[in-house]
């Protein structure tokens, strides 16, 4: 690769460019994204200097979370294109010398897929049913869940059956929606199911797996009670103590497992977790050698614009997956998360999975969270190890926070009766051409959620002509990246600045971080990368700066 690294190797170094596919290229006018769409933007992603793609959901699903309740594990939604036009992007992406990951989603599948009408239809104590958590209820008439977990989406994580005649029947698990009922990994059908699941996509080319709630495949025997802490009235995702249905340890013989299956292809196959676990010496669990090579490091996506908060979380980081091995895996924005443009502009942000929506005071501070997000972006992509990109972050996208109710889709939303917005904020679809209906994302101008008039002004074409745009960044940071192989080196930090300064060395780059309220000398040396002009030898608040040595 350009990098250097051996192609075994590349996923240490890799930048990842998630895509969202209801909400990047619509090709057929629907208002919803599709895999011909993306495939006619290929080359705009190879000028990004990324180095793979990973495709959230595009499975065949009734789509009542977005396509993470799948209905076939090996097939395309006809939404979203066929199996051809699946086999067609991957030709593609490897033309443009791009990888491509996809979702997996194993801990639950839609209460539609077949499995699970078999285990409704065969009935209490059939082998069906051990495919997934059912249990009788407690109480004389089981009509009482049979624990109390909390789903996480709100609302309790068990819903009870009805037989046909109308009687009441057993219950079964959902942590999420509940129209995604929980699988039973200690099924060893359903492991073999999906080992035949990993090797179908395998052999149609896949470079790897990213694998949705990788650490809530297993439950603790039993299935105990738990009452979360008081601040947190749902089944939160991320798990810092004993929580009986995350972090479990009988999920790493699961990934063990399918680290075999993966080799079976060749070294350079990959599994990325997407695992909200704490604290870090325990997520680096997830990366030990013989299990996955990547997992996302989500305590620095929510450290704080703090210099002490996101210098700790990079020490933290670099200590705990360095001790088993494996490179760190950055990101600042996904498609659950307030994109971090939004986020950064607020104090604090809302918890994980609330989102920001009309009510939402104070609003984040736009202009304040985009000079913090290209800072913090610039930082990132200067440390050791790999980065994920989400679709939009490259052309600055603010959080939409003025969705209308009538709008929303995410199940979080619903089941929280509208207090909580959820998802829908980050997802909606990008725009590519400012003067172009939906913004370019469709032809017919129709959009699956509503675009915000202003992002006319953020649109690809409009940023490709500015210098200064936050594309324009992105871009030329991530051929920096791999000119001075930050991916590849080690840190050093530098001492004799304020405590709300980050200041460091990699190779030949020393990268300083303002997160302060006062401007800071700069050292010599000339400046490659800015995260906005420095007209002076000082670097001001809520900046980054690359100086080459």
């Amino acid at each position: 690769m350009s990098n250097g690294r051996l192609a075994s190797d590349w996923w240490r170094s890799a930048v990842i460019y998630q895509i969202y596919p209801r909400s990047f290229a619509d090709s057929n006018g629907d208002g919803l994204g599709d895999l011909p769409g993306i495939i006619g933007r290929l080359p705009q992603l190879r000028e990004l200097f990324v180095d793979a793609i990973w495709l959230s959901p595009f499975y065949t699903s009734p789509q009542h979370d977005a396509g993470y309740d799948v209905a076939d594990y090996c097939d395309v939604d006809p939404a979203f294109g066929t199996l051809a036009d699946f086999d067609a992007l991957v030709a593609e992406s490897k033309r443009h010398d791009l990888r491509v990951i996809i979702d997996l989603v194993p801990n639950h599948t839609s209460n539609e897929h077949e499995w699970f009408k078999a285990a409704v239809a065969a009935g209490p104590g059939s082998v069906e049913r051990s495919y997934y958590l059912f249990r009788d209820g407690l109480g004389a008439d089981g009509n009482l869940p049979p624990n109390n977990w909390q789903s996480v989406f709100g609302g309790p994580a068990w819903t009870r059956l009805t037989a046909p005649d109308g009687t009441p029947e057993q219950w079964y698990l959902h942590l999420f929606d509940s129209s995604q009922p929980d699988l039973d990994w200690t099924s060893e059908w359903v492991r073999e199911q999906f080992r035949e699941i990993l090797r179908f996509w395998l052999r149609r080319g896949v470079d790897g797996f990213r694998v949705d709630v990788a650490h809530g495949l297993a439950k603790k025997p039993g299935l105990p009670d738990y009452t979360p802490p008081p601040s947190d009235e749902t089944a939160s995702m991320t798990s810092p103590g004993d929580v009986p249905f995350w972090a479990q340890p009988a999920v790493h013989e699961i990934y063990r497992d399918w680290h075999r299956i993966l080799e079976e292809f060749g070294p350079d196959r990959i599994l990325c977790a997407e695992a909200w676990v704490e604290p870090l010496s325990k997520l680096a669990y997830w990366v030990r050698p013989d299990e996955m090579q990547q997992a996302f490091n989500f305590t620095f996506l929510e450290a704080s614009w703090s210099a002490p908060a996101i210098k700790q979380a990079i020490v933290d980081s670099l200590a705990a997956f360095e001790s088993v091995g494996a490179a760190t895996t950055w990101v600042l924005s996904n498609h659950d998360v307030i994109r971090h443009a939004s986020r950064l502009g607020m104090t604090p942000p809302p918890p994980q999975g609330e989102g920001i929506g009309p009510r939402t005071e104070p609003k984040p501070d736009e202009a304040l969270g985009l000079r913090r997000a290209r800072a913090d972006t610039l930082l990132m992509l200067a440390l050791p190890g790999s980065a994920y990109l989400y679709q939009g972050e490259e052309l600055g996208l603010p959080e939409v926070t003025e969705l209308p109710d009538s709008a929303r889709q995410d199940p979080t939303f619903f089941r929280n009766h509208g207090k909580l917005y959820g998802r829908d904020g980050c997802r909606v679809p990008i725009p590519w051409e400012a003067d172009a209906p939906a913004y370019g994302f469709s032809p017919s101008g129709e959009s699956w959620l509503p675009q915000p008039k202003e992002w006319a002004r953020l649109a690809r074409d409009r940023q490709e002509a500015d210098a200064q745009s936050t594309l324009r960044m992105y871009r030329d940071a991530l051929g920096l990246r791999r000119e001075f192989d930050l991916a590849g080196g080690t840190i050093e930090w530098l001492d004799g600045y304020p405590d709300d300064v980050i200041a460091l060395r990699n190779g030949a780059v020393t990268v300083i971080t303002n997160a302060g309220d006062a401007a800071v000398a700069l050292p010599t040396g000339t400046i490659v990368q800015a995260s906005e002009p420095i007209t002076a030898s000082e670097l001001p608040p809520n900046a980054t700066v690359w100086l080459a040595s």
